[in-house]
């Protein structure tokens, strides 16, 4: 009986990691397919969920798969994060381990596009030391009982709000100001629409002294009011929120019945 355990604890193991050697082969294929449809300098980070994989291989339908991509143009924008989950995935196995072609149906997926301080400073001339930090409706609420901002700041939505600290030069010298803005969707495009601006070091906390006089305050919503079109979106995602998070923007979208192949991807429902 002891043997016979042995003998079936090895074998486990064996089946175990002949699943794992299936799927990081599949993944490897993934990604170099994705390298090549989205044009990207590197092969991005691809997980296929699910264990075993093996079941999933012979039928050829995935629950889900992650694909992660650094550094990806998209429209205006250089060196974004895309971040993308494909669920309910079809791709026959032959394809996938295959040197032919290689195709991937995809009944849904939710993806999102980063951008970090230094794409964005490139889309504000005049503006340095860029940061970005979330805003909470008690920290809304402070603005406007503590530090005179319009009482329509209450209104905001925390999610879609954020505050832009930055250097900026007006009134003949180099100010350091902290800007609450709203972040929105209009026809695909992120807006950024100052809402509030003041001086004050968001880095240092001290974001919440008083405002500017009018026509500056005027000139530093001009520096900081922009449209960035990010172009078509991986996987074909239309937009649906944009948030800050982590110090970064990140929109984010969902996409229906995706084609991912030799025509890159494409919405065909």
């Amino acid at each position: 009986m002891k043997r016979l355990i042995i003998v079936l604890l090895v074998l486990l193991g064996v089946l175990v990691a002949v699943d794992y050697g299936a799927a990081a082969a599949a993944e490897s294929a993934v990604s170099r397919q994705m390298r090549e449809r989205l044009g990207l300098a590197d092969d991005p980070s691809v997980r296929i969920n699910g264990f075993p994989f093996l079941p999933q291989a012979l039928s050829g339908e995935y629950r889900s798969v992650q694909v992660e991509a650094q550094r990806v143009p998209v429209g205006q924008l250089r060196q974004v994060d895309v971040r993308a989950q494909l669920n309910d995935v079809t791709a026959p196995l032959s394809e996938l381990l295959g040197s032919g072609p290689k195709t991937l149906r995809v009944a849904n997926a939710d993806g999102s596009v980063r951008v970090g301080t230094t794409d964005l400073e490139a889309l504000l001339p005049g503006v340095r030391k860029l940061t970005i930090a979330n805003l909470d409706a008690n920290a809304l609420d402070a603005l406007v009982r503590d530090g005179d901002a319009d009482p329509s700041l209450r209104g905001l939505d925390p999610e879609t709000t954020a505050r832009f600290g930055g250097t900026v030069a007006a009134l003949g010298q180099e100010l350091d100001v902290a800007v609450v803005a709203e972040l929105q969707i209009l026809d695909g495009k992120m807006r950024i629409v100052p809402r509030d601006v003041r001086l004050g070091d968001v880095r240092l906390g001290d974001a919440d002294a008083d405002p500017l006089p009018a026509p500056v305050q005027s000139l530093i919503e001009r520096l900081f009011t922009v449209q960035v079109d990010p172009g078509t979106l991986p996987f074909g995602v239309t937009p649906t929120k944009f948030r800050a998070r982590d110090g970064e923007l990140e929109l984010l979208g969902t996409a229906q019945n995706l084609v991912i192949g030799d025509g890159g991807a494409v919405t065909t429902g």
